[in-house]
């Protein structure tokens, strides 16, 4: 396996561990939020080197240089290859953003210790391939939220129930897949990853999360969609093209389904929440499909969604940080106090649903193309349901920003680190869809790669359906 020229996966994972450990001993309130804005800084720098350094070895994989943790795992372990390399620089650019989004008068209730915990647990979760490594991290990287929710005085239960049953078949289906059972081992697998990602009937603790957590926690659990990356490492490469198929429909329903439901929430959470459980079923279909374009259309909406509805989801935050829980049963009127927030809001409403010329308008042309090319009812169905998640984006914009004049007593406008995060966004958004080839190509070449190492995974022996291929063994 080809090697980096510097540790940049042990470095994108160490600096938040070692500031949460800092920012935890901090106990005012301004100097941990500078040092976790700085230490975020530092892990999206780290991330960012480390896909140049990727790119540049012109490889379907490579592992860290003065690899550390090799002293304690196979170097095979952690990784960076075709799939997670854009990943973990989005992961970190979402985490950075987050914390730049923090109003002052919401950063008492914001943990940052917490945030960088879950950073740290989300970069290596996205980082490793190795089978029982990808369940010990899914599973810790529960406890922050838990303990979040728990110290705010609020209810578990909902969150304990749902995530108890995926730890569940987390381990009881890769143990099945280790013995050889991997029929029924698959199917919990499968279970989980669906579960994680909130798929119909299992989405309620994802309401239930972002009513009790905070906003930005709450969208940095679930917007890097980690229950995607676990059905992709643990799912893909067992599952036969029915099972995989039968996925892909259960995710077109959910789609649908929470598309409408986003249509008649009069909630700003509530409402968020349902539009992300479409956007996230509908990669979910285009991971399933098994086939070149369909899994490069997937991938493609992967990054997309995960770039434009968490800039969606932040500028909700902003709104909701100076005016309180969003009511979409009124109007606001708020375009007038404060305009770029009103324009970004819509620009990344529109870029989740692949309006032309934003980053997701490629990507959510393949995964049409995918789906058609499949089944051409599934694929009139993915349309519905981008229909659906445009029209909910419209109302609510219309709810928000204009209808009656708002009268404020004080500045609601945006202050300079959202106007950052605003212009870094849009560029992102916007030049991604004007330059969509670079990116288009790297996603075409990682699902032909993926596909040829599920091919490889399905011929070899049950006893191997553990990870990808040539994942350590037991006993290196």
């Amino acid at each position: 396996m080809n090697e980096l020229h510097l540790p940049w996966l042990e470095l994108s994972v160490l600096v938040p561990v070692v500031g949460a450990i800092i920012v935890g001993r901090v106990r005012q309130v301004n100097i941990a939020r500078l040092l976790t804005i700085a230490i975020c800084l530092i892990t999206l720098i780290s991330t960012i080197g480390e896909w140049i350094d990727f790119a540049n070895l012109n490889s379907f994989e490579a592992h860290d240089h003065w690899d550390l943790l090799e002293w304690l795992f196979d170097h095979e372990v952690f990784v960076i290859d075709e799939l997670n390399a854009p990943l973990l620089p989005l992961a970190a650019l979402l985490c950075l953003l987050t914390v730049l989004s923090t109003l002052r008068t919401k950063q008492t209730r914001f943990a940052f210790h917490w945030m960088l915990v879950s950073e740290a647990i989300l970069l290596s979760t996205l980082s490793c391939r190795f089978a029982w490594g990808i369940v010990l991290l899914s599973t810790a990287a529960i406890l922050p939220m838990w303990f979040e929710i728990h110290e705010r005085g609020r209810s578990t239960q909902v969150f304990s129930f749902h995530m108890g049953l995926f730890v569940a078949a987390l381990f009881v289906g890769q143990c099945l897949v280790d013995l050889g059972w991997v029929f029924f081992g698959g199917a919990l697998l499968t279970f989980a990853g669906l579960l994680r990602t909130g798929i119909v009937p299992l989405h309620c603790w994802m309401t239930d999360l972002f009513e009790k957590c905070s906003f930005g926690n709450a969208l940095l659990f679930v917007a890097p969609m980690p229950g995607a990356y676990l059905v992709m490492r643990l799912v893909l490469p067992i599952a036969p093209d029915w099972a995989l198929r039968s996925i892909a429909v259960i995710s077109l329903i959910t789609a649908v389904y929470a598309g409408g439901m986003a249509l008649v929430q009069t909630e700003g959470r509530r409402f968020f929440c349902y539009l992300f459980l479409s956007h996230s079923s509908l990669v979910l279909v285009g991971l399933e499909l098994a086939t070149p374009i369909g899994l490069t259309g997937g991938l493609c909406v992967w990054l997309s969604v995960g770039l434009a509805l968490s800039g969606f989801g932040i500028t909700l935050r902003y709104v909701e940080g100076r005016t309180g829980r969003v009511d979409l049963g009124k109007y606001h009127g708020l375009y007038d106090n404060m305009p770029t927030l009103a324009a970004f809001f819509l620009l990344t409403g529109l870029a989740s649903i692949g309006f032309p010329g934003t980053v997701g308008f490629i990507g959510t042309e393949l995964l049409i193309e995918g789906a058609v090319g499949v089944y051409p009812l599934v694929g009139m169905a993915v349309v519905v349901a981008a229909a659906l998640n445009g029209i909910a984006i419209l109302q609510a914009y219309f709810k928000i920003f204009t209808g009656v004049r708002h009268e404020a007593t004080y500045c609601l406008r945006s202050r300079l680190p959202e106007k950052i995060a605003v212009l870094l966004l849009t560029t992102l958004i916007i030049g991604g869809g004007l330059f969509p080839e670079w990116g288009i190509l790297s996603r075409y070449h990682a699902a032909n790669e993926l596909l040829r190492h599920r091919g490889s995974s399905l011929a070899a022996s049950p006893t191997h359906h553990t990870s990808f291929p040539n994942q350590p063994k037991h006993g290196n």
